[in-house]
């Protein structure tokens, strides 16, 4: 009768205490990277690659280096010969429908967000930028299934709780709100390269430091932030209540070099080690971690391209020992509805290959009034839909 009645008070305790989002691999600093850092710099290699010693080389039968005619040029009017100079901008309205195993979740809308960049290029090799993105997603495995109930002391669970928020099974029920809003703000300095082969063709490199500082806003925390409790190594592991789970500064040097440029294809691989700017909970050895970015376009008319960026990256947030190896993809299509606006939508999902199960794994409790959940891998799959405007010249079709 006792143990019946310290499982039922430790798993209510459990359902006030319940409440982590860690990102989900498909949005992650990876895809504000992608967003920033790779877009920027394939803007300075089309550019570049559209110069009229490019356009000489068609002539020759050789790989073709200029886009078909009715394309609109990426520099706008004036064809840029690398990075765009003076002042750009580029600011959107974003929406996202997730899907995947998020169990009560489904059918629910995530909260929108805005992206707004601004940047300045000091001539065609030069420019910096700064920038704000806003992603909202929703992983997997924290609103289904059933999981172990531990406390402190005892080497077997005292009982289970159901996430899917129903009394099966004899487990409590509890339903765990881990919407989340990640934002990131990106300093970044753009210089492009140009190196010069023997027989007269030349290969723009882009080379971007960068900055970042990310934060979030998660549905389960009472300080509206990103402050909720997590646990690990039940049973008797450590409890964590007071820690911002998604709040991390980090440093980066990527290099980005094209590897396809046809009339209407392009592409071009990044690659990026970061360093967190410092640990942050139990962050373990800050170690470089490697970025990897593959980016393909099919541009059909002037106002239309199709996109596919799959994508071997990691994350490092203070919820992580180590950082989570992730692999994601985005793909999408944006339409160009004028000269300054266009309209995207695109599909992206992604997950650890070295953290499992994905989603909450357990309960662990230190007493019957502190408990937490135990996080595994970090997985999510939304459709996202953005509205925007920008300056013509980094507007990329």
């Amino acid at each position: 009768m006792h143990k019946l009645s310290l499982r039922a008070i430790a798993a209510g305790a459990a359902l006030i205490a319940l409440g982590l989002s860690a990102a989900p691999a498909a949005a992650t600093t990876s895809e504000a990277f992608a967003t920033n850092v790779v877009g920027g710099a394939n803007t300075a290699i089309k550019n570049a690659m559209k110069s009229p010693k490019a356009k000489s080389a068609v002539g020759k039968r050789t790989v073709a280096q200029v886009p078909p005619v009715e394309q609109h040029p990426v520099g706008g009017a004036k064809v840029q010969q690398g990075l765009p100079t003076g002042f750009t901008y580029t600011a959107d309205a974003s929406m996202a429908f997730p899907y995947g195993n998020i169990g009560t979740a489904k059918g629910q809308w995530l909260p929108g967000g805005v992206d707004l960049v601004a940047g300045y290029g000091f001539n065609p090799t030069s420019r910096f930028m700064v920038s704000m993105y806003q992603l909202q997603h929703y992983p997997y495995g924290f609103n289904s299934g059933t999981v172990p109930l531990y406390l402190q002391g005892f080497a077997n669970p005292i009982g289970c709780v159901n996430l899917n928020n129903t009394p099966a099974n004899g487990c409590t029920p509890q339903n765990i709100n881990v919407t989340t809003k990640d934002t990131f703000l990106f300093f970044n300095y753009e210089k492009l390269f140009s190196i010069k082969f023997n027989n007269g063709r030349v290969l723009p490199i882009v080379v971007t430091p960068t900055y970042v500082s990310r934060w979030s806003k998660i549905g389960a925390s009472t300080q509206n932030d990103d402050t909720v409790p997590f646990a690990v190594n039940p049973p008797d592991g450590p409890l964590f209540f007071n820690t911002k789970t998604r709040t991390a500064q980090v440093w980066s040097l990527a290099v980005t070099v094209p590897f396809l440029k046809t009339p209407k294809m392009f592409g071009t691989f990044t690659v990026a080690p970061g360093w967190l700017n410092h640990p942050n909970g139990i962050n373990g050895v800050n170690k470089a971690q490697l970025y990897q970015i593959l980016y393909l376009e099919y541009t059909p008319n002037s106002k239309t391209k199709f996109f596919f960026e799959p994508q071997s990256s990691r994350d490092y947030l203070p919820t992580d020992p180590y950082a989570q190896h992730l692999f994601a993809y985005f793909l999408g299509v944006s339409r160009r509805l004028t000269k300054d606006t266009f309209v995207q939508l695109q599909l992206n999902s992604g997950g650890p290959s070295n953290e499992t199960p994905y989603g909450v794994s357990a309960i662990s409790c230190a007493s019957v009034t502190q408990c937490a959940p135990v996080i595994g891998g970090l997985k999510a799959t939304q459709i996202q839909i953005q509205f925007g405007i920008g300056s013509p010249s980094v507007i990329q079709f």
